[in-house]
């Protein structure tokens, strides 16, 4: 495997961990900023508010989209080795 082609693969790489990762981090972006919008207009300044609901939010996307996130993996990691075995 020539520099190149590595490059291009990492290049792949971190492309797909954004994709892979891409609802998780949106969910807990967007649960969280409903949750510090709600403790600002109700004051409630609760540390531990915040984790239960992104926790539950994140599990129910993993529940969902787990399947194609799972796939998108092991279609990369099979491309990865079909390149590496030539």
């Amino acid at each position: 495997m020539e520099q190149g082609e590595i490059s291009v693969l990492i290049g792949r790489f971190l492309v797909e961990v954004m994709v892979v990762s891409a609802p998780v981090l949106l969910t807990a972006i967007v649960v969280g900023l409903i949750i510090a919008i709600f403790q600002a207009t109700t004051s409630i300044q609760e540390q531990t508010l915040t984790f239960a609901p992104k926790l539950v939010a994140i599990f129910i996307v993993i529940l969902v989209a787990g399947g194609w996130m799972l796939s998108r993996m092991k279609e990369f990691t099979l491309m990865v080795f079909s390149s590496l075995a030539k």
